[in-house]
């Protein structure tokens, strides 16, 4: 390995939001709720209690800030 590699820390971060995002979605399909009810309630709130405990969601979503993840949804929507 002679060669640089290069990270990119933007595209991790949009890994990491994108991961999050469907981690937490698909425990809260698996507890029974709408999942995308209960993100819109915390992304506009920052009420954690939106997210359910279940398989850590709602830990795993707070470690990362809302504003960052509805920025994160807005680029995306405009692509």
């Amino acid at each position: 390995m002679d060669n640089t590699c290069l990270f990119d820390v933007a595209l991790f971060k949009q890994a990491q939001i994108e991961y999050t995002i469907k981690e937490v979605y698909k425990a809260l399909l698996e507890k029974g709720y709408d999942p995308l009810n209960q993100l819109v309630g915390y992304l506009t709130t920052g009420k954690s209690s939106y997210i359910s405990s279940y398989k850590n969601a709602r830990n795993i979503i707070q470690e990362i800030d809302r504003e960052v993840i509805i920025a994160f949804l807005l680029e995306e929507y405009l692509k």
